[in-house]
């Protein structure tokens, strides 16, 4: 098992009377590439600035290797940041952009010259050495913001939403990109981004985090396929969710009709979320189906096609490769353990 690099304990912040951080109980591993992720203003930056320095918790204390490092400066740490607008300077060329803290450190300047090209041929950017910064791409700048960050051989990378400027198909291919990067090199990398995609394309951790609370930490596949309550679920891909009846365990009532299903614990006859992923509902033949529908909608989404069900006063999103017609009659069918039952949230 790999061992905690990095941990938050008990941190809380508070801007004025803002609370940006509740609490924050988190562990990061060595080598591993987790995820801060969560809509704007969820904290998941405040996290990143407080690992680096740039902010001090109100509360709470952060550990380096089991050091408390709370109080440590940031140039001491054994981080460095890859900020969003990249924050090259304009007036060094790239060689000088990318040598910088190593002539702050006053490394030899043959020491210097081996790691900037090892770092230019790592971000496929050998050649690039007397280019001016202007002259650049958004993704070549983003990538000597990483080689600038990375020559200083920290052990742990934070990544604020440093693919944000860039657009879709580069920033595709700098997500595959940067996962290699950190995997050959070995360095943990602590990364921030309000898209979900790339935070289960990328990572071996996500942690969702919403009003600086954390709802959910775990796998990709763990986040997406059992989310811990509607948040997580309609936060992290599409999803149908449906007030239910939990009538006793395996037994639950949703659209006028009882489903069984795979979940247990919730008591009997207790008002439940039902959570059901667009891809795990199947469109069959009107009398085939445990619910009929009419089709309303269908969207062509490139791999699949989106289409809406009107059944029992709600509108059904399904994803399906097969194309259906509109205003026709249907059935649905769901299997038990694509019916995924939440805990009533308080307020809701």
């Amino acid at each position: 098992m790999k061992q905690n690099l990095l941990e938050l304990k008990d941190v809380s912040k508070l801007f004025d009377t803002t609370e940006a951080l509740k609490d924050i109980d988190l562990n990061v591993k060595k080598n591993e590439f987790i995820t801060l992720l969560g809509p704007s203003g969820c904290g998941k930056t405040t996290i990143l600035r407080i690992i680096g320095g740039f902010e001090y918790p109100t509360n709470g204390r952060v550990y380096f290797e089991d050091i408390d490092i709370t109080d440590m400066p940031p140039y001491k740490r054994r981080v460095n940041t890859v900020f969003q607008r990249y924050s090259l300077f304009p007036h060094m060329d790239v060689y000088d952009n990318i040598a910088f803290g190593l002539n702050i450190k006053k490394v030899n300047k043959n020491t210097i010259k081996t790691k900037v090209e090892k770092m230019l041929d790592l971000v496929n950017l050998s050649g690039f050495e007397n280019r001016t910064i202007d002259s650049l791409s958004g993704g070549q700048q983003q990538r000597i913001a990483i080689a600038r960050a990375l020559v200083n051989e920290p052990e742990v990378l934070l990544l604020d939403e440093p693919l944000a400027a860039l657009d879709l198909k580069l920033r595709k291919e700098m997500q595959v990109e940067l996962k290699n990067m950190q995997q050959s090199l070995g360095i943990t990398f602590v990364y921030v981004t309000h898209d979900q995609e790339e935070a289960l394309t990328m990572s071996d951790t996500v942690v969702v985090m919403n009003h600086g609370v954390i709802q959910q930490m775990g796998s990709p596949e763990d986040i997406y396929n059992e989310p811990n309550n509607v948040f997580v679920a309609d936060f992290i891909g599409a999803s149908n969710i449906i007030d239910g009846i939990m009538i006793q365990d395996l037994l639950v009532e949703f659209s006028g009709r009882e489903f069984i299903c795979v979940d247990k614990g919730f008591g009997e006859n207790r008002p439940v979320d039902i959570v059901i992923r667009p891809e795990d509902i199947k469109i069959v033949d009107k009398d085939a189906g445990m619910l009929e529908g009419i089709v309303k909608s269908v969207t062509f989404k490139g791999v699949h096609y989106e289409i809406l069900v009107e059944s029992q006063g709600y509108t059904w999103m399904v994803h399906t490769t097969l194309i259906e017609e509109v205003g026709r009659k249907v059935g649905l069918s769901i299997f038990p353990d694509d019916i995924h039952i939440m805990e009533k949230e308080e307020g809701l």
